[in-house]
């Protein structure tokens, strides 16, 4: 099999990269390298990837669609995974334009060469951030997200909706996933699992949004990865009859297209995940409880069975020997 994967240089991109080449598989990555957080970071894991046979890696902007274009209509994939984008609920207050860019103009640009190649199934990453205001949980793909309260996430709901009427227009398969707050190692500097660690190692104060008050549905990377990788080969099929359609699935009844939530299925609150911080450093936090920002959500919470009906597999790893897992590649990364 023959997987392109954009953002491979990213932190998902990294894992699910890594992931494949261990099974085998020829693996063609892009990624523009952007300095939205520190490029060593992406070097150090496009270096691990390249020490891999099976590996080729392009460095452009989604934005050019013609180096786009050519580049997948080269590798000849059987499926794509397009992880890139501009990630971050908080910076699309300070940069929107390169959400509208990068998320919505990118994304087209990979949808028009899944079509081009005519590749077997084509996968899109979207965000649990797309549920927005909805206040009934755990979240399910087939709740109505309407009420997004970012740029970051309407972008990415904007893209589903891209994808699907591609899907139905030229029958491109398509698989949507809703990830859920990922934290492990190589993670992105930005996120509360990093930035929480840092400090607290370095005995400085955390900033607490929300006064504490939060809940996420933390999912180890690579549980979430394994979930990507079972995705691929679970490409969906435009039904004879909506009554064909199982109750709780998100498939369409006009295209072959579907969204899935990839999540752990449990609602952590945010003193329990910083906890497990404090158990993993062997050093307490010094909170600064503040108020909550804009654009953010006081919870969120996966329904994770559409996952498990399609792959037979759900992510398991708790918060605890995770946040272990990543203080221990933390330490090690930085030699501390």
């Amino acid at each position: 099999m023959r997987v392109y994967i954009t953002g491979a240089a990213g932190f998902i991109g990294f894992h699910l990269a890594k992931l494949l080449l261990d099974e085998g598989v020829i693996v063609h990555g892009m990624d523009g390298m952007t300095t939205y957080y520190d490029v060593a970071l992406k070097r150090g894991r496009l270096a691990v990837l390249q020490q891999t046979p099976g590996f080729g890696f392009s460095e452009f902007m989604l934005e050019d669609h013609e180096r786009l274009a050519a580049d997948i209509a080269a590798f000849r994939p059987d499926a794509i995974v397009h992880l890139a984008a501009q990630a971050g609920v908080r910076y699309s207050l300070e940069a929107p334009r390169s959400y509208l860019s990068s998320n919505i103009d990118g994304t087209f640009n990979v949808m028009e060469a899944a079509r081009d190649t005519g590749v077997k199934h084509l996968l899109l990453a979207s965000t649990s951030s797309v549920y927005g205001a909805n206040t009934e949980m755990p979240y399910r793909e087939t709740d109505k997200v309407d009420t997004q309260v970012s740029l970051y996430a309407a972008t990415k709901k904007a893209t589903e909706a891209l994808s699907h009427s591609w899907a139905h227009l030229w029958n491109v398969p398509t698989t949507c996933f809703r990830f859920f707050t990922v934290y492990g190692p190589w993670g992105r500097p930005d996120m509360a699992p990093f930035k929480f660690t840092k400090a607290i190692l370095a005995g400085e104060t955390i900033d607490v949004y929300g006064h504490g008050e939060m809940f996420r549905d933390f999912t180890y990377v690579t549980d979430l990865v394994r979930g990507v990788r079972l995705l691929i080969d679970a490409a969906p099929e435009r039904p004879a009859a909506p009554e064909e359609i199982a109750e709780g699935d998100s498939l369409s009844p006009v295209a072959p297209w579907r969204v899935v939530n990839i999540g752990n299925g449990e609602k952590v609150a945010l003193g329990e995940f910083i906890a497990a911080i404090e158990a993993a450093t062997g050093k307490t936090a010094t909170r600064n409880l503040m108020e909550m920002q804009k654009g953010d959500v006081r919870a969120t919470w996966a329904d994770n069975t559409l996952l498990r009906l399609l792959t037979g597999y759900r992510p398991e790893t708790g918060i605890r020997a995770g946040m272990a897992a990543f203080v221990d590649w933390y330490r090690d990364y930085y030699r501390l």
